[in-house]
């Protein structure tokens, strides 16, 4: 049994601690949010993840994952720490590491044997060493260390799955021993390891999630094309994937992408690249590719209404993504914004997030009930595909609006079949033009 420390109890951290513990580690959880420590050892989760409470609680139980505030605690008797915290996007795209940088004179001031540090955070290329020349800055004393990265490649709404069944596991470090050490961690995964320097090992994950923003931005960019023209993008996609050089995955025309990775991650790729005297002009389009979907929607609802003026529209899903409860860059955020600011009243639905969203969409009223929201509507548009919605009575939805008229931003619903049922309905890219 390995004894590993965790910091940072966000999606990253409490993930990957719940599952180390999983595989019959001995796991303390770091952080320094005593409301969120205080949480978990009661059995409350700072954050929704499908069966996250349920893998914490058994681990407690058996007494392979506990929670502490103290760095001190946290490190005695530790073999490995993850560096697991925030990389929020700074004022100019860059990567916030003040997180990192605290965690790393914490756990210097902090260690007392060797130990070996693993930054799980998504951090820009060269953090690994600006980490290690921190620890060896902070450190009281003379104590051996190495500093490993190990990218994380977690999928929110999926992150247990992700974790425990890999497609890859990627460390990187000057030490091929200490990366050696990490692999062993990861063994019981069954999945690759590629062993890598560090500085290639950052910019993996950076690649990695710029690339298949790429690929939602391209798809989004084809489905314009697509409804100009009158072809279905569905049907163009799929044709796509099964060319197993492109591949299905990714390829879902929509309201582009969101959440807390893409969004801060090819800004900070593309932020790097400008540092440099480069021009990372496939990183900028992608952007503002996926930026301008939100922008298009609600032209797209206006246009559907004749105006957005004293009009009532109802939100069907707030989070980024299904089973999920993160706001962070949603397109419900922007889309909402801009319908009031056009002289909409809005309201929502979503299954999780309804309460915590009011905080960010104060101007929006929430409901739990999908049919309470839809009563009224002049509109109605899919922001996010739970599953629940897609098994909606959908004539009583119909009937419950004052108009039948429904924007589908996640192509969950047939055109013809809504067309049958007296909607007024367009998707994404569904050659309605």
């Amino acid at each position: 049994m390995k004894q590993i420390c965790v910091i940072g109890v966000g999606y990253v951290g409490l993930v990957t601690g719940a599952c180390f513990a999983d595989l019959g580690n001995r796991v303390i959880a770091l952080d320094i949010n005593e409301q969120r420590i205080a949480g978990l050892k009661k059995g409350i989760m700072p954050i929704y993840e499908p069966g996250l409470e349920e893998l914490v609680k058994r681990n407690v139980k058996a007494g392979r994952l506990s929670f502490t505030t103290s760095y001190a605690e946290g490190l005695k008797g530790t073999e490995y720490a993850f560096i697991a915290v925030g990389t929020p996007s700074g004022v100019n795209g860059e990567a916030d590491l003040q997180y990192v940088a605290s965690a790393a004179r914490s756990i210097a001031e902090n260690m007392t044997e060797p130990l070996v540090i693993i930054n799980k955070s998504t951090v820009p290329v060269g953090t690994g060493d600006w980490v290690a020349d921190i620890v060896s800055r902070a450190l009281p004393k003379p104590i051996p260390f190495s500093v490993v990265s190990c990218p994380e490649f977690l999928r929110e709404g999926s992150a247990i799955g992700d974790f425990m069944q890999p497609h890859r596991t990627v460390l990187g470090s000057l030490e091929r021993e200490a990366a050696e050490k990490v692999a062993q961690l990861h063994l019981p995964l069954r999945a690759p390891i590629i062993i890598t320097d560090l500085r290639t090992a950052e910019m993996i994950k950076y690649a990695s999630n710029a690339f298949l923003a790429t690929k939602i931005s391209f798809i989004n960019e084809i489905a314009d094309i697509c409804e100009s023209l009158g072809a279905d993008v569905k049907e163009v996609a799929a044709g796509m994937g099964y060319d197993k050089r492109i591949g299905p995955a990714f390829l879902d025309a929509g309201l582009g992408w969101g959440g807390s990775c893409f969004p801060k991650d090819v800004k900070a790729l593309a932020h790097m690249a400008d540092e440099r005297g480069l021009h990372p002009q496939l990183l900028r389009a992608v952007m503002d590719i996926n930026y301008d979907r939100r922008k298009a929607i609600v032209k797209h609802v206006e246009d559907m209404l004749g105006g957005l003026q004293g009009k009532v529209i109802g939100l069907l899903g707030l989070a980024f993504k299904p089973n999920t409860d993160d706001m962070r860059e949603a397109p419900s955020i922007d889309i909402a914004q801009d319908l009031t600011a056009g002289g909409a009243s809005v309201r929502a639905f979503d299954p999780i997030v309804c309460e915590t969203a009011q905080d960010i969409l104060p101007a929006v009223e929430m409901f739990d009930d999908p049919y309470l929201m839809a009563k009224g509507c002049d509109a109605m548009v899919v922001i996010t595909e739970w599953n629940e919605f897609k098994h909606l009575d959908l004539e009583c939805i119909r009937d419950l609006m004052k108009q039948p008229v429904l924007f589908d931003g996640r192509n969950i619903y047939e055109p013809e079949y809504m067309c049958l049922l007296g909607f007024t309905y367009r998707g994404v890219g569904r050659g309605q033009e």
